[in-house]
């Protein structure tokens, strides 16, 4: 039976917060928000102040929002990559090193892509001629900074 950790109150906030914001009531009320606004403008002589409510309101709302949403974001994001790099790491013949590829920078990540982009052209080549296309290299797809690195650690 698995235990389920302790998460920070922050964590639990953040998480509610965004259950409870990304909700349709939340859209609703916001909306409502907005129209009562809208409709105590005459009441108000559409005054700076009556203008300042909605502008600072909205303001402060969604200066919170984006720290809520980037919490929530790197969050998921963590879990995503932790799971496919398990899946990775599981997977007879997958190649270890693309575990972290997340912290490359985008030149070698780019070469990478190509690489793999051209490992899928050469597959649906294969597939265009009735071949399999399912094989797995012996080796990964290096990018000439792998190489680069190799050579380094061989001298």
């Amino acid at each position: 039976m698995a235990t389920q950790e302790k998460t920070s109150f922050f964590v639990r906030f953040a998480n509610w917060a965004s259950r409870k914001t990304g909700s349709s009531y939340a859209f609703i009320l916001a909306v409502l928000i907005v129209i009562v606004w809208g409709v105590s403008g005459p009441l108000f002589h559409f005054s700076d102040t009556w203008q300042l409510v909605i502008n600072t309101g909205t303001t402060i709302v969604t200066f919170l929002m984006v720290f809520l949403i980037q919490n929530s974001q790197n969050r998921d994001g963590m879990a995503v990559q932790i799971k496919l790099d398990e899946l990775i790491r599981s997977m007879e013949g997958a190649h270890n090193m693309l575990l972290d590829l997340e912290k490359l920078d985008e030149e070698k990540l780019e070469q990478h892509f190509e690489r793999y982009r051209k490992l899928a052209e050469q597959a649906r080549a294969k597939r265009e001629r009735g071949q399999e296309d399912v094989d797995a290299p012996d080796s990964p797809p290096e990018c000439e900074d792998d190489k680069a690195d190799s050579a380094q650690t061989e001298k």
